[in-house]
C-alpha cells in the first residue's frame, strides 16, 4: 500500500489529506483570517495518522503545494514536509498549488482559470483546460478590463482572487463560483500518487517554494 501525506497551506487553508494508492482516506482543514498554519498543521497530521490507525513509518511519501502563495504559509508547510521526508528517509513530491485549485472544479469544456489573491488587483494565475492540463503558465496578473478578452471559450474563475474581477469582467462568459475559494490537499492526492509512481519527486534538501514574487516586508508608521 502507498500512503501518501498531503500538504497544502499555500492559502488561508491549512489543509491536510491522507491518502491510499490515490485515494483520499481523510481530509481535515480550516481557513481562518488569521493563518492559523503554525498551530493546527501538525495537529491535523498527528490527529490524521491515528484515526487511520498509522504512524510516519507507514507514510510511502509527503507532497506538498508549491506555490505561489503566502509567503508566510508556503515557508510552514514546506519546512514541516521537508523535516518529515529527512527525518523519515522518504520522497518529497512538489504540486502545483494553481493545478490543486483548479481540479476542484469539473466541467465538459471551456477553460478554468485558479486565481490566488496577490494584493490589490493583482492574482496568481494560470490557465487549464476542461481536462486540467496546464495551457499557460503562472504569471503575478494585474487584472483590468482587457484581461483574458483574447480567449473566446468560457471561462470559469476560481479562488479568492476572482471576485475582485466580477466587477470589471462582467461578459457573459466570464463564471464564477464563489464556492471554490481556496485549494485543498483533497485535490492533491490523486496528483501525488501519479507523479509517486513515476518517480517525479525533489531533492529534500534543496527544494524551495514558489513565491512568483519577492516577499516584501512593510513597517508600520508609529
Amino acid at each position: 500500500m502507498t500512503y501518501i501525506l498531503n500538504i497544502e497551506t499555500a492559502t488561508r487553508n491549512c489543509s491536510v489529506a491522507l491518502s491510499q494508492n490515490g485515494n483520499v482516506l481523510a481530509c481535515k482543514e480550516i481557513a481562518e483570517a488569521g493563518y492559523s498554519h503554525a498551530e493546527k498543521l501538525h495537529v491535523f497530521i498527528d490527529e490524521i495518522l491515528k484515526t487511520n490507525k498509522l504512524t510516519f513509518k507507514d507514510l510511502s511519501a509527503i507532497a506538498i503545494s508549491q506555490g505561489p502563495g503566502s509567503y508566510t504559509g508556503l515557508r510552514i508547510g514546506v519546512s514541516a514536509a521537508k523535516g518529515l521526508c529527512y527525518s523519515l528517509d522518504i520522497p518529497l513530491i512538489a504540486i502545483d498549488t494553481l493545478e490543486i485549485l483548479a481540479r476542484k472544479l469539473i466541467v465538459g469544456s471551456g477553460i478554468i482559470i485558479p486565481m490566488i489573491d496577490a494584493r490589490r488587483m493583482e492574482c496568481y494565475t494560470a490557465i487549464f483546460d476542461a481536462k486540467h492540463e496546464k495551457t499557460r503558465e503562472v504569471k503575478a496578473e494585474i487584472i483590468d478590463e482587457n484581461s483574458f478578452q483574447e480567449i473566446t471559450e468560457t471561462i470559469y474563475f476560481v479562488g479568492d482572487g476572482a471576485p475582485k474581477c466580477k466587477e470589471i469582467l462582467t461578459d457573459a462568459k466570464f463564471i464564477y463560483h464563489d464556492d471554490i475559494e481556496f485549494p485543498s490537499a483533497n485535490e492533491m492526492c490523486k496528483i501525488a500518487y501519479d507523479k509517486y509512481k513515476k518517480n517525479d519527486i525533489v531533492d529534500v534538501a534543496y527544494f524551495e517554494p514558489f513565491y512568483l514574487k519577492d516577499f516584501m516586508m512593510t513597517v508600520s508608521s508609529k
